[in-house]
């Protein structure tokens, strides 16, 4: 798999969507692009789908270290988190897994980076489960 998902109930598509870029704020990332897939498939192809976005979050910090060990690492980059609604009406937050991109570029020096984005990725799908957070 080259990510990780929770599933939200109980809360509508807009409520899910803030929720996680509030998560994604509280774990130092932020959204520089936000992607309405279902509106551009609407406008594009005149095709109807359930409310999907694509997030492109960044943390400035671990952006900035991976750059200096792998300058090309921008073509990975932001890292992408979907909210999209299911068929039964419950809403999906997937994230994009740090590592999947560690594997592509093969340096000791993203690693370290991968590492610490994955961990406040996942934290952040932590939080949407309602789990306990993890202190940083």
């Amino acid at each position: 798999m080259y990510g990780f998902t929770t599933t939200l109930t109980g809360v509508s598509f807009d409520q899910a969507l803030a929720k996680t870029i509030d998560a994604l704020k509280a774990e130092g990332f932020g959204v520089l692009s936000d992607i309405d897939v279902q509106r551009a498939m609407k406008e594009k192809l005149g095709a109807a789908m359930p409310p999907y976005r694509i997030l492109g979050a960044c943390n400035p910090a671990l952006a900035h270290e991976a750059l200096q060990a792998e300058p090309d690492i921008g073509l990975l980059l932001p890292c992408n988190v979907i909210v999209r609604e299911d068929p039964s009406g419950r809403v999906v937050v997937g994230f994009l897994d740090p590592q999947t991109m560690v594997g592509l570029v093969g340096r000791p020096e993203v690693q370290a980076v991968a590492d610490q984005a994955e961990q406040r990725l996942r934290r952040a799908c932590a939080s949407l489960a309602g789990q306990e957070r993890v202190p940083p």
